[in-house]
This record gives structure tokens, sequence and C-alpha cells, in this order.
């Protein structure tokens, strides 16, 4: 066990024949004492010191850690959110490209009926046109029929109106 400083005070030693001056020796070991007293102070001062320091590192380990564990957090969460994102991105496309195909699918539907409609009017068309020449072949046809010269022959009497 280590020396306190009250160790050294109460030592007592004993006296000899032509031993150290009594006074000297008290002297030293007060001077020894104070000095012992200092080195113990200061060795429960630094003592105190590591034990906050160890506190303060026990403290930014826990922070540390806790840091970690948030970086590693956004980290999940940050992929989370992209791979939602890339998720979202493939239903819109799909979405879009369903959308596109009915799109593309109307329009053909539209494009097919204006043909057939087309077609349609070609063929009334032409009914109507040989209708229509049927009709001015029936008429021309009336035209130059005798009937008309015999009625060019037919005179009138002139009516006289009386006064």
């Amino acid at each position: 066990m280590p020396l306190t400083p009250l160790d050294i005070h109460n030592k007592e030693f004993a006296k000899g024949f032509r031993g150290y001056d009594e006074d000297e020796v008290n002297d030293f070991l007060s001077q020894i004492i104070k000095d012992y007293e200092m080195v113990i102070r200061e060795k429960k001062e630094l003592e105190e010191n590591l034990r906050e320091l160890n506190e303060r590192l026990g403290h930014f380990n826990n922070i540390e850690g806790t840091l970690n564990k948030s970086i590693l957090i956004a980290q999940e969460t940050a992929e989370d959110v992209k791979r939602q994102a890339q998720q979202e991105a493939k239903l819109i496309v799909k979405e879009a490209e369903k959308n596109a195909d009915r799109i593309i699918n109307e329009a053909l539907a539209k494009s097919r009926k204006i043909s057939y409609e087309i077609e349609e009017m070609k063929k009334q068309s032409k009914v109507f046109r040989t209708r229509f020449q049927m009709l001015i072949e029936a008429q021309l046809d009336m035209l130059k029929n005798d009937d008309w010269d015999h009625l060019m022959q037919f005179e009138a009497e002139p009516v006289y109106e009386e006064s």
C-alpha cells in the first residue's frame, strides 16, 4: 500500500549517536509532504479529467453510433425512395404505352371507318352519276323526239280582243 502524507508526517526515526540534524530532517519531510500532497492532488485531478474525458468519449461514441445508424437509415430510405420512384416510373411508362396503344387503335379504327365511308361515297356517287346521266339522256331523247316537230307545225288561231 502506498504511503500517505500523514504516514510521512507521523514517521519518527530513532536517534542515534551523531545522527542527522532533527530540524533539517523535519524541514525536508515537510517539503516531501507538501510535494507528495501536490502529486496526489494532481493525480486525483488527472484521474477526474480522465474520467470526464472517458465519459465524453463514451458520449461521442454514442453520438457516432447514432450518426452511423442515422446514415444507414438515410441510405436505406434513399434506396427505398429510389426503388419506389423506379417502380412508379415503370407504371407510368406502362400506362403511357397502354394509352398510346389505345389511341393508335382508335385512330386505326377511325381511319378504317373513314376509308369505308369514302368507298361507300364513291359507290353512291357512281350510282348518282349513272342515274343522272340516264335522266339527262332520257330528257335529250325527249327533246329529239318528233313530237316536238309536230307541235311546231300546229298553228293557233289568233284571239282578238273586242274593245
